[in-house]
């Protein structure tokens, strides 16, 4: 089963490192996006997203089909997964 999956994280982040190693052991495929890499318009822009799913605006955030997970929790993003 293919999974809708996006990241919002930071490049700097070590959970956010976590995660997409986590993801790419995991071997399913994801979009991330490094926020604090963005500038401007693009980054306010994606910010209002994350505050959409995550108000506390903490990372990494992760939506994974329709469910969002904050933070690296391997167990939740298993079990998202259908690992």
């Amino acid at each position: 089963m293919d999974n809708d999956i996006k990241m919002y994280t930071l490049s700097t982040c070590s959970h956010c490192k976590a995660t997409k190693k986590f993801m790419d052991e995991c071997k399913v495929k994801y979009e991330f996006t490094d926020v604090d890499l963005l500038q401007g318009e693009e980054r306010r822009a994606i910010l209002e997203d994350v505050r959409k799913f995550n108000p506390k605006c903490s990372f990494p955030t992760i939506i994974i089909n329709d469910k969002v997970i904050i933070g690296f929790k391997e167990n939740e993003i298993k079990e998202a997964l259908g690992l």
